[in-house]
C-alpha cells in the first residue's frame, strides 16, 4: 500500500468512504469470509490486506477507529534501541524493516524521519563508548538505511535540543527513527480498507460469538448477527474478553501495561527529540509533536478494566521526575502540562516487570477463533 493508495485524508474524504446505513445493511445480509474485531492499527491493516486479497471482510469496533491503544502511543515508529541491551536482535531488525516500509512505501505522507539525542551524563547508566557501539549496531541492523549513528559533544547536543540539561553532560548519541500521527495512520488504513471493499463500522460492540461444529460461524453485535467463516480478534486490551466469548474456559494470554504521556509547552529551537536512559533500562522521551512537547512514558502493570483507564497524579509525578533527568525544572514543570493521556500495551502473559517483557508479536490460532495483537510504540 503506497501513500497514494491511502489517498487524501482531508476533510470529507474519510466520511465519504463510510456509509454507515449501507454498511449495517451489508452486515445483516451478507456472509463474510472474515470478520475482524477491533479497528486499531492491527485490525485495520489485517482487514485491508484481506480485502485487497479478494476476501469478503467486515471490520467492526466497539468504539472509534483507533480509539484505544492505537491513538495513545508515543507517536513513534522506531526500531527499539533499548531492546538491543536485552539481546532482542531479531525484533530490532524486524522493526527497522517496518519503519523503512512505512517511510518509503506505506505512508510517506504520515511518517517522517525524526532525529533523536541520547545524552550521556557522568553519573548516568551508560558510558559514551557503550552508547556509540549500540548506535552503530542499531544502524547496522537497519542496513545503514534511514539511519544515523554518531557521538557528538555537548555543544552539538544543545544545538539540537536547546533545553537539554548540561550539568554532568559529557557527550550525546545522535540517531534517527521516525514519527507519525498514530490516529491519522489508523484512519488512513481504515479508509483504504473501505475502498478495497471492506465493510467498516465503528461504535458497534461485539456482544457474542456463535459456534457450530466447534468453530465460530457468526458474530453478534447488538441486534445484528454477522455470518462469517473466520474471525480475527484484534481487540488489544480486550483480547481475552473476546476469546472467552468463544471459549469461556480459555486461559488468559495477555497482561496489560499502562503507558501515560504528558503534553507540555514546547520550548523554542528544538531540532530533535530527546531520549534519556533511565536506571531501570527504560528511556524517558521528550518528543516535539504537533507544536507541543510529548513527555513519557510509564510502563506499569494494569489489572483493571481497560474501559476505566485513567491518568493518576502519581503518573504525572513520575513522568515529570524522569523528564527532569534530561530537562531543566522550568520545562519539566507541572504548570506547563496542557493535558495527559493513557494507553494500554498488550503483552504476552508472564512474570516480572512489564518494562522487561518481550515485545514480539504473538499469534494464536485457536480452536474456534483466531487471535492476533501487536504492542504499539
Amino acid at each position: 500500500m503506497t501513500g497514494s493508495e491511502h489517498g487524501d485524508t482531508g476533510p470529507g474524504t474519510a466520511s465519504s468512504a463510510f456509509d454507515r446505513g449501507r454498511a449495517l445493511e451489508r452486515l445483516a445480509a451478507e456472509r463474510f469470509d472474515l470478520v475482524v474485531i477491533g479497528a486499531g492499527i492491527v485490525g485495520a491493516r489485517v482487514a485491508l490486506e484481506a480485502g485487497r486479497a479478494g476476501a469478503r471482510v467486515a471490520l467492526v469496533d466497539a468504539g472509534d477507529l483507533g480509539g484505544a491503544t492505537s491513538s495513545a502511543s508515543s507517536k513513534l515508529i522506531h526500531g527499539g534501541l533499548r531492546y538491543l541491551a536485552r539481546g532482542e536482535v531479531g525484533l530490532v531488525r524486524e522493526c527497522h524493516l517496518e519503519r523503512r516500509a512505512l517511510l518509503e512505501r506505506v505512508a510517506p505522507h504520515l511518517v517522517r524521519p525524526l532525529t533523536f539525542v541520547l545524552p550521556v551524563y557522568r553519573a548516568g547508566p551508560y558510558r559514551a563508548w557503550k552508547v556509540q557501539a549500540a548506535l552503530l549496531a542499531y544502524a547496522a541492523l537497519s542496513g545503514f538505511r534511514r539511519s544515523r549513528a554518531e557521538l557528538v559533544g555537548p555543544q552539538e547536543a544543545v544545538r539540537l535540543v536547546p533545553s537539554l540539561r548540561t550539568e554532568g553532560l559529557v557527550a550525546a548519541g545522535v540517531y534517527e527513527d521516525a514519527q507519525t500521527n498514530d490516529g491519522r495512520l489508523v484512519l488512513a488504513t481504515a479508509v483504504a480498507a473501505a475502498r478495497a471493499g471492506v465493510v467498516v463500522v465503528n461504535h458497534l460492540p461485539v456482544t457474542g460469538l456463535e459456534l457450530a461444529g466447534g468453530r465460530v460461524v457468526a458474530v453478534r453485535a447488538g441486534e445484528l448477527t454477522v455470518r462469517c467463516d473466520a474471525v480475527v480478534n484484534a481487540t488489544g486490551p480486550w483480547v481475552d474478553r473476546v476469546r472467552r466469548m468463544a471459549d469461556p474456559g480459555a486461559a488468559p494470554l495477555a497482561r496489560l501495561s499502562k503507558g501515560v504521556h504528558l503534553v507540555v509547552d514546547l520550548p523554542a529551537g528544538w531540532r530533535a527529540a530527546l531520549s534519556v536512559p533511565l536506571p531501570d533500562g527504560r528511556v524517558a522521551f521528550a518528543v516535539p509533536w504537533e507544536g507541543m512537547l510529548l513527555l513519557g512514558t510509564t510502563d506499569e502493570e494494569y489489572r483493571g478494566d481497560p474501559s476505566e483507564l485513567r491518568v493518576q497524579a502519581r503518573d504525572v509525578d513520575q513522568i515529570l521526575e524522569e523528564a527532569a533527568l534530561g530537562l531543566p525544572p522550568h520545562v519539566a514543570d507541572r504548570s506547563r502540562v496542557r493535558y495527559a493521556f493513557a494507553g494500554l500495551r498488550v503483552l504476552p502473559l508472564g512474570t516480572g516487570d512489564t518494562a522487561a517483557a518481550r515485545r514480539e508479536e504473538l499469534i494464536e490460532v485457536g480452536r474456534r477463533a483466531w487471535c492476533r495483537w501487536r504492542e504499539a510504540s
